[in-house]
This record gives C-alpha cells, structure tokens and sequence, in this order.
C-alpha cells in the first residue's frame, strides 16, 4: 500500500484518482439506495427501467463532481483527515444528494421510495468516503509501525493532552525523526490511552520508564509546563544515558492539519538553566517609550536587536535602528515588516535604519537633528575579548569615544533618558575590552545629574545565544563530531538569556535617574565545563566517549571568573526583584576629560603596551 500511494502515477494523478475513487462510492451507493425497495423484483426493474437507472446515475456523477470539486474534496490529504474534511464531505454530499432527489422525482415512478433514497443515498455515500479515508490510514500506520518496531528509536512523549495528542499523529505519519512511540508520560492521566498509546507512567518515573522500554528518543510536548517543571525534568533526562531529548515550543498553537513538527526544537542550555520572561511592570515601561522616538545603537547585535523587538512592541512613534552592519538592519527590517502586515495595531509604528558608525560624530549629530530622538538606547560596542586584546586602540576608539560622542550629543539634544548596555567585565577587568567598558561607566557617571538628560548604564553577564557566545560555538562543535573546545575547566561565568536582559534593560531604564549602574540578577555563576557536558548529553551523546573536551588553556585577557559589583560598590534593590542599584560615584567631568584627551594622544600615537598601560591608569585612579 505504502508502495503505491508513494508511486510517481498516484504522485502526479493523485486528485484525479481520489475523485474517480469517491464517484465509483456515489455510484454503489446510489444503486443500493435505488434497490432498498424490497417489494421491486431487482431483475424486472432493471429490464423495465434500465436506461432511466443509466440516465440517474450519470445525473448522480455530473452532480457529485461538481459538488465534490467546489468544496474541494479531492484535494484534502487523507493522512491528516480532521473534523474540517469531515464536515466538508458531509456538506457537500447533503447538496448533491439534494438536487439528485430531485431528478429522481421525474426519472422514476412514484412507487419507488423518494423518502427511502433521500436519506439512505448521502448516509451510504458518506459511509463509504469514509471507509476508504479511514482504511487509507489505518494501512499507512499499521505500515509505518512494522518498520518503527525494526529501525526507528523507541520513543516518549512526556504530556498526554492535546499537544502530545496532535504530536503523537504527526509522528505516526512523518518519519523526520524515526519515532517508535512505545508509550506517554503524564502525572495526571497513568494508566489512560492517547489514540491507541498508553500512558505508561509519570514524569517521576521517567528513569524507570526509559530504561524498561530502552528508549532512545524524548519529546517534551507541554508548551505550557512551568519552568521550574521543565527543569526538573530535564535534569532527570540529562542523567539517562544516550537520550536525545525534543522541546515543543511554548505559546504554541495548536491549528488542526499544522505541521506541529516545525515547532520541535533540541533541548537548550537557557532550558536548563531556568531562565525566563523577566517579571515587568509594563505600565513602567510604556510611559516612557509610547508614542517617542526611540534610537538604539548598535541595533543588528545580539541584544541591539532584541532591544529593537521588545520596544517596537511598546509601539514607539519612531524607532530608529542605527548600526555599522547594514545586513543586520535589513533583516531586522523584514522581520518588522512582516509583524506589522499581520496586525493592525503596529500600523502607525515607523522604523528608520540608519547606518552610521558611532565614531563619526558629524553622522550621528545628523541622526539626532533628523528623528529628534527621546532616549537612546546604546548598545553599540567591540565585544570580544581576544580581539580587543590585539588592538586595545580599537577597543577605546570605539567603546569609549563612540560612546562618549553618542553622550554628549543627547545633551547637547537634550534627550530625555540615555541607557547604556554595559558588561560584567568591566568590573575589575583585566582586559582591554572590559576596561574600555569600565571607562564608559565613569564618562557616564561623571555626567550623573548635571544635565536634562537622565543617565544609567546596565551591567549584566554573558547572553545565552548572542553572536559570538560559548553555546552556539559548542553546538557547532557537537555536530561536526566534536571535539568541544574549553579554555579551562574550572572557569566559570553568569549566564541570562537574549530577552530577559532586553525586557530587564527596559525596565531599568524607567529608573533611570543620574548615572546609576543598575545590575541584572544573574542567578548563581556556571561552570562552562558543565554547559558542555550537558549539552553532549542531552544531544544524546556521551561526555569523552562519543565527544572529547578538550581544554586550550586561558585566552589573552581572560579571567578565570566574572564579577557584578566592584569591592567598593554597594547595592540596593529596586521595585523589581531582579534589578538591583549601585552607588554612583562622584566625578569631576572637566578632570576627567582632561584625562580622556591624553588617552585619545597615545591612542592616535602610542604603543600597544602604552594604550594598555594608560587605560588601566585612567580607570583604577577612580576606585572609589
């Protein structure tokens, strides 16, 4: 069966074949109709009324094919037949059945039953569509699980409601992923079944359960499980050996005939780790975002960009995207086109992308004079450390004169709120990068209070995902066969998703006030040498068996842990739980200018080890 409705013939006359099969149905069906009548001698009638019974059933197929072919009968797939296909054969039999009634009248005596034929037509018309539809599939699975049961990996779905119900048929019929379902798992519904597959157990016993069936395959199908669920969970899974382990998407919805297989994804560390949606006072945020312009630098970056899409939602009347990268800004571009010709509400929405760079200040004052923006979003800044320690020039050229070009034009603009995207490296750094950033905070705090604009600069740690990030990097890795590469195993570093720092950002900067540095609860630190272990495993691999780590020892500028306050630095919280303030410094601008055009001569003149040198002077003269 397989075989044939695979076949290039049933490919190309699929449709054609699916109506002549449903005309051949309205045919037999309409002849047992005719012939219900047991008091008609079948063998009389058909001498005396043959040719009117002929005429009938021709009528019958014109009248059923066009009724077929406008409600598009043939067309729908009969792997996914659903309630829709259903009311839809029904409809369109009623109509036919309908208007055939009514030929019927004229063609033949009254003695044969009008009523009989009105009623038993359609209801043996859409029995048999139906039998055919149903046979078809019950076939193609019964097929499909002889070949799971031999080369397909024993599967779970944790979840038995309806998005495990709707996965559970995707995967009988779709072989992406080489199910063999052996069973579900649900902590509400044990000893039930889900379209013929039993609910073996619950998700305490999943241990147990993979073991027992020797399961090689997981789908995690609760798009709405609570977070501190799922992790519990998959931290079970990650302990099984040889798991590959499947996420559903949260906030998916689920449409009848949807590929739900496009909603799968592999399980990620930000899972594990038990990051989520930042808890927002959306009020807040609004009142100082609705109906302004809004400019963010650095806009095609990793956190720029989401800056861009988290704001955007908050309707600004201008949102100006100003990047170096024109790709980046193009594709952010066609992603907001995209939102905004699917929902009317963002129509009054405008977004410019600007390229500019940072460093030219002549550019950027004509930004500013062009979409007068009401707060500046300041994301745009080198990043990696390596680099940066290769040209420290680079580094400060860019993160700290760029940034201070971008200062001091919103006040000479008199911007209302500037808020700048620092980094957890700019605390005790020990590279050019980081103490670039570190340079940054001071040019900012140093302008604190004394002007219209209100400042503030948050810090937080590594961003789950962002370009450039460990996780990406070891992704790549595990697919190319390994092997993981780690600077050392015992570093470690802080870790927050792309959207909660974005969404955190955005509240921070309601509070934004004179210079604060405002820091994101960042969770407890991690140990890199565990993101990589847990990422082989639950890739369903085995640490230094299927894929090595190997160490590669520090890179220059690196430290072995990460920080978020200075020693001097004293916190306190703010209305949200994860926001916390530190205590800003009192800073003499004109002293520190002074101390910034020098820098600029030895940046513009100096050696390497000279640039380093003055940097780290500038900023450890200002430790509180």
């Amino acid at each position: 069966m397989e075989k044939i409705f695979n076949s290039k013939i049933y490919s190309q006359y699929r449709f054609t074949i699916i109506t002549i099969l449903d005309l051949m149905v309205v045919v037999l069906a309409t002849c047992i109709a005719i012939f219900l009548d047991r008091s008609i001698y079948i063998p009389d009638m058909i001498s005396y009324y043959g040719m009117n019974i002929l005429y009938f059933l021709f009528i019958s197929i014109i009248v059923y094919l066009i009724s077929f072919k406008l409600a598009g009968i043939n067309k729908a797939l009969w792997s996914y037949l659903g309630v829709k296909e259903i009311i839809n054969i029904c409809i369109s039999v009623i109509i036919a059945d309908f208007i055939c009634t009514i030929a019927y009248n004229f063609i033949f005596p009254e003695y044969f039953s009008n009523l009989r034929f009105t009623f038993f037509a359609p209801l043996l018309i859409v029995g048999g569509m139906m039998f055919m539809r149903i046979f078809y599939k019950a076939l193609n699975e019964s097929s499909r699980y002889k070949t799971n049961t031999l080369s397909y990996k024993n599967t779970l779905i944790i979840g038995a409601g309806d998005a495990g119900y709707v996965l559970l048929k995707e995967l009988n019929k779709n072989n992406r992923f080489k199910a063999n379902v052996v069973g579900l798992v649900d902590d509400n519904r044990k000893n039930s079944t889900v379209n013929g597959v039993s609910v073996l157990g619950t998700t305490y016993e999943l241990a147990k359960l993979i073991e027992k069936y020797n399961v090689e395959l997981v789908f995690l199908a609760i798009p709405s499980i609570s977070k501190y669920d799922k992790n519990r969970i998959l931290n079970i899974l990650k302990e099984c050996k040889s798991i590959q382990v499947k996420v559903m998407k949260s906030g998916l919805s689920l449409l009848e005939g949807e590929k739900i297989t496009r909603h799968i994804d592999d399980v990620s560390i930000e899972d594990l780790l038990g990051r989520g949606v930042a808890n927002l006072s959306q009020d807040e945020i609004k009142s100082y975002l609705r109906k302004k312009n809004v400019l963010i630098t650095g806009a095609g970056g990793s956190i720029g960009s989401q800056l861009a899409r988290e704001i955007f939602n908050f309707k600004p009347s201008n949102l100006i995207l100003l990047d170096i990268n024109e790709n980046a800004l193009y594709m952010l571009e066609r992603n907001f086109d995209f939102k905004k010709s699917h929902d009317e509400s963002f129509s009054e929405v405008n977004y410019i992308s600007e390229i500019a760079s940072i460093r030219d200040k002549k550019a950027l004052l004509e930004v500013f004079d062009k979409y007068k923006p009401d707060v500046v979003f300041h994301a745009a800044a080198h990043k990696h450390v390596p680099l940066m320690e290769r040209r420290p020039k680079e580094a400060i050229k860019n993160n700290v004169f760029g940034t201070k070009n971008v200062m001091e034009i919103a006040i000479q603009k008199e911007v209302e709120r500037f808020i700048m995207i620092s980094t957890d490296k700019a605390v005790n750094p020990t590279n050019a990068m980081g103490a670039s950033k570190r340079l940054t905070e001071i040019i900012l705090q140093a302008k604190g209070n004394k002007y219209k604009t209100k400042f503030a600069a948050v810090r937080f740690g590594n961003v789950l995902g962002s370009n450039g990030s460990v996780i990406p990097i070891f992704k790549e890795q595990i697919k190319k066969g390994g092997p993981i590469t780690i600077t050392h195993r015992n570093i470690i570093r802080y870790f927050m998703t792309i959207p909660e720092a974005s969404q955190l950002v955005l509240q921070a900067g309601y509070y934004a006030s004179s210079g604060e540095i405002f820091l994101l609860d960042m969770g407890e630190p991690v140990k890199i040498i565990d993101l990589a272990t847990n990422l082989i495993k639950l890739s369903g691999l085995e640490p230094y068996k299927d894929i090595e780590i190997e160490e590669i020892g520090l890179r220059p500028g690196e430290k072995m842990y990460e920080e978020l306050s200075l020693d001097y630095e004293n916190s306190e919280k703010t209305a949200n739980n994860m926001i916390f303030k530190n205590t800003t410094l009192n800073i003499d601008e004109k002293a520190l200018n002074s101390k910034l055009e020098k820098l600029e001569e030895i940046v513009n003149s100096g050696t390497n080890e000279e640039i380093r040198d003055y940097l780290f002077e500038v900023i450890n003269s200002y430790s509180g």
